[in-house]
């Protein structure tokens, strides 16, 4: 994997310059990911340059805003597992950006690993086996799955607005997804996808999911690839041990912002040790 740096060139360039942009969507191409360091953002040159990447936005609907396009990462102090971001939703983002206002002194580093290093680790057992369609199965209370689907439902924009009518036209527009509605308000959501997948922006084949990563804000979820073939927690930690070898960090300094192909990428976090440290994603599709 590359250490992709992006360093501004002249004094105040933006980071929506035009070619920084077409300096991050080769690096995405390329490497799958790119680091911005020495441009002085602030929240709103962050949320610009994600409208710029993005033609949609989305958003994680556990976590607080920090405007109108980005939100705040806030999970825990502990290690958190290499995973795709929301890649456990109808609609996963093709690509996440982080940006840090304020770096930890010690500790927090951001772990990135590519799924195509992954997947060519992989025993020829292995490769067959997560190159089957998987289900993931969790529940999800009245609050978040409504957030979310303001979001993503075209013709509403608040969870007040959603119907029985917005659920059932969001349920056939995807056809990978299904969910049982109970009656505390929540539902149980069956999610069937592709655990080894081509990135969205370049191609090549990786393994790229949420499978090793938390659930922090979440009810944990159960993969299976059949009726009885559930996932068990010895083959994960197996896969973890093989993501470990292929992981590297990102060692934050103020005013970074890091860009991943999140199609491509898996990323995750060592302990919080400075609980002063800033965080902010901003995520979309293009």
């Amino acid at each position: 994997m590359s250490y992709n740096i992006i360093r501004p060139t002249a004094e105040a360039q933006p980071v929506t310059d035009p070619a920084v942009v077409a300096q991050i969507r080769t690096n995405l191409s390329e490497d799958g990911w790119t680091l911005l360091r020495g441009f002085r953002p602030d929240m709103t040159a962050f949320s610009s340059l994600t409208t710029a990447l993005c033609r949609k936005i989305t958003f994680d609907p556990a976590r607080d805003y920090g405007d109108e396009n980005t939100q705040k990462v806030d999970a825990g102090t502990g290690p958190i597992g290499l995973h795709t971001e929301n890649g456990n939703t109808p609609v996963c983002p093709d690509i996440v950006a982080f940006y840090s206002p304020v770096a930890a002194f010690e500790g927090s580093q951001t772990t990135i690993c590519d799924g195509r290093a992954v997947y060519e680790a992989m025993t020829d057992a292995q490769k067959s086996r997560w190159r089957r369609d998987m289900v993931v199965e969790r529940y999800l209370p009245e609050q978040l799955w409504k957030r979310y689907l303001a979001n993503e439902h075209p013709a509403i924009s608040s969870p007040e607005e959603v119907t029985a009518r917005h659920v059932e036209e969001f349920r056939a527009a995807i056809p990978n997804q299904d969910f049982d509605m109970l009656e505390d308000g929540g539902i149980t959501y069956r999610l069937t996808l592709a655990p080894v997948r081509a990135s969205a922006l370049s191609g090549g084949e990786g393994f790229a999911n949420a499978v090793l990563g938390p659930s922090h804000n979440y009810a944990p979820p159960r993969y299976r690839f059949g009726d009885d073939d559930v996932v068990s927690q010895d083959e994960i930690e197996e896969l973890r041990d093989l993501a470990e070898a292929s992981t590297h960090e990102i060692n934050w300094q103020d005013g970074d912002i890091a860009v991943l192909d999140n199609t491509r990428i898996m990323h995750g976090r060592r302990a919080i040790v400075d609980t002063n440290r800033q965080l902010f994603i901003g995520m979309g599709n293009l």
